[in-house]
């Protein structure tokens, strides 16, 4: 199982490597910050329109700091041969909305930004962004799979699972992580009766004649009929 499946297997379970890969720059990130302001939210009160409006037509996240978190969400969820990137899910706007509607996230992201800037000058002399991506995959791995006693990094692993967890979040909730994890929401279906080995486990069985009139899916679209003393005619 490769790394996209694990991410994806977790994510269903419980809830590219840098600026060429991704495709990424500033006006990609900050475009979308401010929303049409004319935009008619469905089945909100008026205080609920003000709050969106006011969510959208603010910033917290500078240009660099996106940029930064458009490289992790691409390491994160790099794009496959059957599935697109964060980056292309728009998962950096999912976490730039995020901080804003959870304020909560504001400070372990920043600081958690500016500890992997700090990190990877200190290793490599350059800010995140502007490393390689071997650099950068070094570095992410060291607080994606820290070693024991290793309490430097404690900061950075913390920071790491919050953006991950967010990253998925974002992914598997857009369009396109729906699609990847093949979710068809409410669909007709057909339902053959109780499985046979959940019968023999408790000793009953169909009755031959109402097995053949009920769950006959040549007759599924057929309405059953009862007499009056509620036993089946057709």
């Amino acid at each position: 199982m490769d790394r996209r499946e694990t991410l994806k297997s977790m994510f269903v379970g419980s809830v590219a490597g840098g600026l060429v890969l991704s495709g990424c720059s500033p006006a990609d990130l900050t475009e979308n910050r401010v929303s049409d302001q004319s935009i008619q939210y469905y089945g909100r009160t008026a205080e609920e329109v003000v709050r969106d409006q006011r969510l959208q037509s603010t910033a917290y996240f500078d240009d660099h700091e996106l940029l930064t978190i458009a490289v992790l969400c691409d390491i994160i969820l790099p794009p496959a041969i059957s599935f697109v990137s964060a980056t292309t899910a728009q998962v950096p706007d999912f976490i730039a909305f995020i901080v804003r509607d959870l304020p909560v996230h504001q400070l372990p992201l920043r600081g958690g930004l500016r500890w992997l800037d700090s990190k990877s000058l200190t290793l490599f002399e350059k800010t995140f962004i502007e490393g390689s991506e071997p650099q950068q995959i070094e570095l992410i791995e060291m607080i994606a799979y820290p070693k024991p006693k290793e309490g430097s990094l404690l900061p950075g692993v913390r920071f790491f699972e919050r953006l991950r967890n967010l990253t998925m979040t974002g992914y598997y909730t857009s369009k396109e992580g729906i699609e990847a994890l093949g979710y068809q929401g409410n669909v007709p279906n057909v339902w053959d009766g109780v499985p046979s080995e959940v019968l023999i486990a408790h000793g009953l069985s169909y009755d031959p004649e109402w097995l053949k009139n009920c769950v006959d899916q040549s007759k599924r679209n057929i309405e059953a009929k009862w007499d009056d003393e509620g036993n089946l005619i057709s």
